[in-house]
């Protein structure tokens, strides 16, 4: 029981007892006032005895109430003492904790504090005391600045203040079960202090860190303020920008620092690009990168991309060569990758399918079946991506819609591990052979029912069919043993030709390096005037081996034509000046009607042909006019040769083009002749692709033309003047050649010529002989010229590698041969000999020389 419910009990039962009294005091008064009834006294005798006994119950409940209250009064008084004891125990606890502490009630008002809680708040000036309320103080304090700063607590964190005197405190704060707060304030300004120091340090370390991974960058980069002032760059930066750090630091403004520097400072608008490339003055390529932040300051960055930059553009002008290469190749040609969509494509792919140039990259081939059905393709497709090589025909429709037949090839790219990275594509339109095969086929079908039919006629008249049928096989016989005769012939010819061809080139070899060694010793005019007429002579004669050896070449089909584009009055130019010094003799005007037009063409086989209709026109030409001209025609130019000389009769315009065939001569040069000009020029003019027309009156005169398209002059014709005007001047004086060639007159002329070029040249007919005039093994020289061909079946290549393998360091090889088999230069590139065919031109045997020997 409580203190004050004992104080209530102990004051009811005072009452009561009071009360007991004055009722007894009554009773006692009446016993002895009454005198009447003999019983009566008795009775009230009686009555006051049980009254007595009443309160003496009543006096002894009142007693151990009493007692049971003094009991209470001692507990109550024992637990005050032990509440206060507590109490101050309490104080002394929460005094001795080093944080405030502050107890409150559930309406925030303080109920007890500690002295640390006093002090804390004592420099603000506030007055702190019990009945406070902690929210109006908390907002007083905000009011007049004491709390400078608050950071909200989340589940983690307890909330954080700091005050205006620079402290920091942490609040901790719990429920108790009245509803009540119990707060504890931490001062942390000392934590904090040393938390920003380590911060501090942290950065510092961070910023030097930073500084030196920016120091080690490739690139150069500067950061510029929104107030276009530079703050921040690297050593690369100076380097590239050639601006001190004292200038950089002094002027830090880029609008000053500009004149000073070829980089480009000034930050670019928003609605410009975020990257460019400048090419400063000593050739550097800089590609300049802005990155814009979002607090209005902007870092730009230099990157030397001067070797990706050359790299690109070579890349890119090889892809031109490329493009131009399979653009002008008679074929369809792309290129798929694995995802099946398309990375490449020639002109001529995309011309045929309709699609403009450019559409189809990054088209799925699939997508790109506009007129076709991929699943069609589907299984080659797969086959070709398992790394197979694979060859199919399909019929499909062109651009137009019109129905062709395709031969199409797919070819597999492999990485270096073997995986397929994608597969080439080489289509060819076979519709014109396939209807051919097809008209074959027909014509084959109808030529059975032909003979059908006629045996079934000629069934009644068996006797004579059969006279027939034998005069007809042995006919066929014959005509079949003619033919392999001719054939036979013709191999033998054409073999003939080969080997004769290889021993003419020999002394017209040594013939041209005399001449062209004596053109470089001979000053007079004159002199020099007759060399050149020797040197265009033996160039005819080259021109006549060398027409005999592509007769049989083009018989057997291997005659390539080697385009380029080239100025047509040069050519021109040149065969007008050598056919004039002719024209006394053979009494003849050649007038020359030069042109300026590019022309896309083999120059030498063109040039083969106009020489053959210039000799013609010359030799039917009896003291008459020979015209050399050009005119255009579209894309086209038209070259002709006209003369008035005898004509042609309209029944030999074709014979004139078969081999071997010659029209009656009015002259006596060139009636030596084979008759095989115009056999030639047609069988050129088919590796050309270039159409022959002529037209002849008997009488009147005759005009051979050829039609050539028109061309664009590249670069590379210009940088090949170039270097041979470089190379042409390049001094070779002192350099010491080792030269072996069975034939005595190759190793004169030679030996003049190189040494027309200051060389030191040792000449030998042989391996042994050679040996007798240097030390192989010890002596030193600077190349090695042989021959493939010499003497008792000895070949150029072994000597060669013979000299190398007794030496201690190897001599470059040219090897000189008349010998144009595959084989030998297969060989000759494994061992790392550049292989020259003979007859060799002086510039292009100088030129070979020096690229060996750098």
């Amino acid at each position: 029981m409580s203190e004050q419910s004992l104080a209530e009990e102990v004051a009811r039962l005072k009452l009561q007892n009071s009360k007991l009294e004055k009722i007894n005091q009554v009773l006692m008064k009446r016993v002895e006032e009454g005198g009447g009834n003999q019983d009566e006294p008795y009775a009230a005798f009686e009555h006051s005895v049980q009254l007595a006994e009443q309160v003496k119950e009543k006096t002894q409940a009142l007693n151990d109430t009493l007692a049971q209250l003094e009991r209470s009064n001692r507990a109550l008084k024992q637990a005050n003492d032990q509440a206060n004891i507590f109490k101050q125990r309490f104080i002394d606890a929460i005094e001795s904790i080093s944080d405030a502490f502050v107890l409150l009630d559930n309406d925030g008002r303080i109920i007890l504090q500690n002295s640390h809680f006093v002090n804390f708040w004592q420099k603000s000036g506030l007055k702190i005391e019990e009945g406070v309320n902690l929210n109006d103080f908390k907002a007083l304090a905000k009011t007049r600045g004491i709390i400078s700063q608050a950071y909200p607590g989340d589940a983690d964190n307890s909330p954080v203040y700091k005050l205006s005197d620079n402290r920091w405190f942490q609040l901790n704060e719990r429920r108790t079960r009245e509803g009540g707060w119990v707060m504890l304030y931490t001062d942390i300004t000392a934590l904090k202090v040393a938390e920003s120091e380590r911060y501090e340090k942290a950065m510092a370390q961070k910023s030097k860190l930073l500084q030196n991974l920016v120091d080690n960058l490739s690139q150069g980069v500067v950061l510029i303020s929104s107030h276009d002032q530079v703050e921040v760059w690297n050593k690369r930066f100076v380097e590239m920008s050639k601006l001190s750090t004292q200038k950089l630091r002094s002027m830090p403004y880029f609008t000053n620092l500009q004149s000073s520097t070829e980089l480009e400072l000034e930050p670019k608008s928003n609605t410009q690009e975020d990257h460019y490339v400048q090419t400063l003055s000593n050739g550097s390529v800089i590609e300049i990168r802005d990155h814009r932040l979002k607090n209005g300051k902007l870092i730009k960055t230099f990157t030397d991309i001067t070797t990706r930059h050359k790299y690109a553009e070579s890349l890119k002008k090889s892809e031109s060569w490329l493009r131009l290469i399979t653009d002008n190749v008679p074929a369809m040609i792309a290129y798929v990758g694995s995802d099946l969509k398309f990375q490449f494509t020639n002109q001529v792919y995309v011309d045929w399918y309709g699609w403009a140039k450019g559409e189809l990259y990054g088209l799925e081939l699939e997508q790109s079946r506009i007129h076709g059905d991929f699943i069609q393709l589907q299984p080659y497709v797969d086959r070709a991506l398992k790394g197979e090589s694979v060859s199919f025909e399909i019929e499909e429709l062109n651009s137009a819609g019109e129905p062709a037949h395709l031969l199409k090839s797919y070819v597999p790219n492999r990485d270096s591990t073997g995986a397929v990275l994608g597969f080439f594509v080489l289509v060819r339109d076979i519709t014109a052979r396939r209807n051919n095969a097809l008209a074959l086929q027909k014509a084959h079908d109808q030529l059975e029912l032909r003979v059908k039919e006629r045996t079934s006629q000629l069934q009644n008249l068996n006797h004579v069919l059969q006279v027939e049928v034998e005069e007809r096989r042995q006919a066929q016989l014959n005509l079949t043993a003619a033919k392999s005769e001719a054939e036979i012939a013709n191999i033998s010819k054409t073999k003939f030709l080969a080997a004769v061809s290889h021993d003419l080139l020999q002394p017209l070899n040594a013939a041209q390096l005399f001449t062209s060694s004596l053109a470089e010793q001979v000053s007079d005019i004159k002199s020099f005037s007759l060399l050149g007429s020797i040197s265009s002579s033996l160039d005819d004669l080259e021109n006549l081996i060398s027409t005999l050896v592509d007769i049989s070449k083009l018989d057997a089909g291997v005659v390539k034509a080697d385009k380029s584009a080239f100025n047509l009055g040069e050519l021109l130019n040149n065969l007008a000046n050598e056919y004039q010094q002719i024209t006394d003799q053979f009494g003849v005007e050649l007038r020359h009607v030069s042109s300026n037009a590019i022309v896309h063409t083999d120059s030498v086989l063109l040039a083969r042909i106009l020489r053959n209709f210039l000799s013609n026109a010359f030799r039917y030409t009896d003291k008459g006019k020979v015209l050399l001209g050009c005119r255009r025609q579209g894309d086209t130019i038209v070259i002709q040769v006209w003369d008035n000389g005898a004509g042609i009769a309209k029944n030999q315009l074709t014979e004139i083009f078969e081999e071997f065939k010659r029209l009656k001569s009015s002259q006596t040069a060139f009636s030596n002749g084979l008759g095989l000009g115009l056999a030639i020029v047609d069988k050129i003019s088919k590796v050309l692709g270039h159409p022959i027309q002529v037209r002849s009156t008997q009488g009147k005169g005759s005009v051979f033309s050829v039609t050539v398209p028109i061309g664009e002059m590249s670069s590379n014709h210009r940088a090949d003047d170039k270097l041979s005007r470089v190379l042409a001047n390049t001094d070779l004086a002192g350099r010491k050649i080792w030269l072996i060639d069975n034939d005595a007159s190759i190793c004169d002329a030679m030996s003049q010529l190189l040494n027309g070029w200051l060389c030191e040249v040792v000449t030998a007919t042989s391996l042994e002989s050679l040996k007798e005039k240097v030390g192989i093994k010890s002596d030193s020289a600077d190349i090695l010229i042989v021959d493939y061909h010499l003497d008792d079946d000895v070949n150029g290549l072994d000597v060669a590698i013979e000299i190398n393998q007794n030496r201690e360091s190897d001599l470059p090889i040219l090897m000189i041969t008349a010998n144009y088999s595959e084989e030998l230069k297969t060989k000759a590139k494994k061992r790392g000999i550049l292989l020259l065919n003979k007859p060799v031109k002086p510039m292009k045997l100088k030129t070979s020389i020096l690229y060996l020997l750098k």
